[in-house]
C-alpha cells in the first residue's frame, strides 16, 4: 500500500482501513445436529412422539416474548408475504414515518427457508426417528437503532433451533465514534469522502478491532427473545458467534473527482487484463500449487458509478470500485475463512502447543481475519502501484532492450518478446514477493517445476536461475537484499514487467483505442 500512496501522495488525502459490513450467526451448536437435539429432549423429558408439541409450545412462547417489546413500545409489526422485499427500505421507511432516538425501530415478519427438524417414521423398523430437514418457517426481523452501530439487522428463526443472524457496519460504528470525539468528516453512503484528521479516524477505527464480539452480540440476542432463560431453564445452552460475511475496506481518498479518474480507467484496464489466477490466489493468501481445487474468477461490471473489478477464489473475494467518485475503494470479503490458516491451538487439544492450524468462523478468529484482510488489501494497492504511469512502452523498455556492459562483462538485452523472458517477469512480479523478496530456489520452483526431483536437476535449475537474475540484476530491474540470499524487484524493474506483461495480453483494438 505505501507504493500505491507515495505514488500518489499530491492528489490522495487520506487513507482509512476497517470492517464494512460484518453478517454474525448465533447459534444454538448443539442444537443444529440430530445427536445434540435427541440429548436436549432426553434431559428435558420429551418423547419423540411428542416433539411437534413441544417445538410449538416454544415457538409461541419466542413469539409472543419477541413482539411484547413492539407492543409495549408502540413500534410498528409487519407482515411481509414475500421473503424478496428489501427489508431495510422499509426498515428505513418505518423510522421516518415513527421517528425514535434509539431502541427497536420495527420488527418484521416474515416465512423463509430455514434448517429445522421433523420426525420420520420408520415403518419397517417401527420406530420413530427425528431428521434434519430444509423447510419454511416464520423469522422475525428486528431493526434496532444502537448508539454505537446505528441502524443493526437482527433476525430470529422461530423454530427450533432458533437461529439469530445479525448484520452491522464498521463504518457506522466508526461515524458515531467519530461524532463523540468531535472530529469532522463528510460521509458518503458508508465511506468518508474528507476526515478532519485520517489517522486519529484510523486510530479510532483500530479500537473496534478490540471490541467484545461475544457481549455484544449476547446483549442483541436478548432483545430478540427475551424469553431464553426461561425456555432453556432446564438445559443452559449459550449462543456460539460466528462471522458468516465479514467484509473489510481500505478506502484511498482522492482530494477530487478529476485526481481519481484520471488514473481509475487505467487501473481497471490494468486489473482486468494483468492479473493473473495465481496472482489473485495469492493476494488473497493462497499459495498456487498442483493440489489446488477450486475456482478462480476476475470479472468487471460496468456499474453507473464506474467500472467495478472483482477477484475470487473458493468464495473469498477482493474487489475495487470506487464510491462517490473521489474514494477508491479496495475490498476483501471473506465467506470461506477455512481457506486461510491461524496460529493457534486446537480445539481438541486446547493445552497442546499453538500451530498453524484452519481459520475458524467463529468470532475468536476475528481479530487473525481482520490482519489477512487488511493484508490482501495492501497486496492488491501495491500491485496497482505498478499499473498506471504516463511513460511511453518505447521509453520504458528501450534501455532493457539492448544488451549492456557490466564491469567488463557484456550483458544481454532482455527479449520481452519471448515467452522465456516474459515468463521470468512475470514470475519476479508475483505480489508475494513485494514485502520479503524472492531467492532463487523460489524462482526455480516456478520456472522449472520438473527439474526438481534429484540434486543434480536441482542444481542444474540454481545454475539457470543465477545466470538469469545477473542479466534482471544487470539492468537494474533487481537488486540483492543486505546478508541475505534474497532479491526484490526494483521500482523500475516492477513497472517494466507490469509493462510487458499488460502489452503481452492486450489486443491490436484495445491497443487502438487506447492511443485514440
Amino acid at each position: 500500500m505505501k507504493q500505491f500512496i507515495t505514488k500518489h501522495q499530491q492528489s490522495v488525502s487520506g487513507v482509512l482501513s476497517g470492517w464494512d459490513r460484518i453478517l454474525f450467526r448465533g447459534s444454538y451448536r448443539i442444537l443444529c445436529v440430530a445427536s445434540g437435539m435427541m440429548k436436549y429432549l432426553w434431559h428435558v423429558g420429551v418423547l419423540l412422539k411428542n416433539f411437534g408439541d413441544h417445538a410449538e409450545a416454544m415457538t409461541r412462547t419466542l413469539l409472543e416474548a419477541s413482539q411484547e417489546a413492539a407492543r409495549r413500545c408502540e413500534r410498528p409489526i409487519v407482515y411481509l408475504p414475500s421473503s424478496a422485499e428489501r427489508k431495510e427500505d422499509i426498515a428505513r421507511r418505518l423510522l421516518r414515518e415513527n421517528p425514535v432516538a434509539a431502541g427497536l425501530v420495527c420488527v418484521l415478519k416474515c416465512v423463509e427457508p430455514c434448517m429445522s427438524y421433523e420426525i420420520y417414521r420408520d415403518r419397517q423398523n417401527k420406530k420413530l426417528e427425528l431428521r434434519v430437514k430444509r423447510r419454511k418457517c416464520l423469522h422475525l426481523y428486528h431493526y434496532i437503532l444502537d448508539p454505537a452501530f446505528g441502524l443493526v439487522s437482527a433476525r430470529i428463526q422461530t423454530w427450533f433451533p432458533f437461529s439469530i443472524q445479525i448484520c452491522l457496519n464498521g463504518r457506522q460504528w466508526l461515524a458515531r465514534t467519530m461524532d463523540a470525539a468531535g472530529l469532522s468528516y463528510r460521509q458518503h453512503d458508508n465511506s468518508f469522502s474528507w476526515i478532519e484528521d485520517f489517522a486519529e479516524a484510523q486510530r479510532l477505527m483500530d479500537g473496534l478491532l478490540k471490541l467484545n464480539w461475544p457481549r455484544f452480540l449476547d446483549g442483541v440476542a436478548e432483545q430478540l427473545n427475551p424469553a431464553a432463560p426461561t425456555m432453556f431453564q432446564r438445559f443452559a445452552v449459550p449462543y456460539y458467534w460466528s462471522a458468516q460475511q465479514t467484509e473489510w475496506a481500505t478506502d484511498v481518498a482522492f482530494g477530487s473527482h478529476a485526481d481519481l479518474a484520471a488514473i481509475y480507467p487505467q487501473l481497471t484496464w490494468g486489473a482486468i487484463t494483468s492479473f493473473s489466477s495465481p496472482d489473485v490466489m495469492r493476494f488473497l493468501g493462497r499459495g498456487f500449487n498442483k493440489c489446488f481445487s477450486g475456482e478462480v474468477v476476475s470479472d468487471f461490471k460496468d456499474r453507473p458509478e464506474g467500472i467495478r473489478v472483482k477477484h475470487r477464489v473458493n468464495g473469498n473475494s477482493v474487489k475495487m470500485y470506487d464510491k462517490g467518485g473521489s474514494i477508491l475503494r479496495i475490498e476483501t470479503t471473506i465467506n470461506q475463512p477455512r481457506e486461510l490458516k491461524v496460529f493457534r491451538r486446537s480445539e481438541r487439544d486446547p493445552d497442546g502447543p499453538q500451530k498453524w492450524l484452519r481459520m475458524r468462523k467463529g468470532v475468536a478468529d476475528l481479530h487473525r481475519r481482520a490482519q489477512l484482510s487488511n493484508k490482501a488489501n495492501e497486496r492488491y494497492l501495491d500491485a496497482l502501484a505498478t499499473l498506471e504511469s504516463t511513460v511511453r512502452l518505447e521509453e520504458l523498455l528501450a534501455p532493457v532492450s539492448k544488451p549492456r556492459k557490466q564491469k567488463g562483462k557484456r550483458i544481454r538485452a532482455l527479449r520481452l518478446w519471448t515467452s522465456s523472458d516474459q515468463t521470468l517477469l512475470e514470475a519476479i512480479n508475483r505480489p508475494e514477493f513485494l514485502l520479503g523478496g524472492f531467492r532463487n530456489r523460489d524462482l526455480a520452483g516456478i520456472l522449472y517445476p520438473d527439474q526438481q526431483d534429484t540434486l543434480k536437476d536441482r542444481r542444474r535449475a540454481a545454475a539457470k536461475i543465477s545466470y538469469r537474475l545477473g542479466i534482471l540484476r544487470g539492468h537494474g530491474l533487481i537488486a540483492k537484499l543486505p546478508n541475505t540470499r534474497r532479491y526484490r524487484t526494483t521500482p523500475t524493474g516492477r513497472q517494466i514487467a507490469t509493462a510487458s506483461i499488460i502489452s503481452q495480453r492486450v489486443t491490436v483494438g484495445q491497443l487502438t483505442q487506447a492511443a485514440a
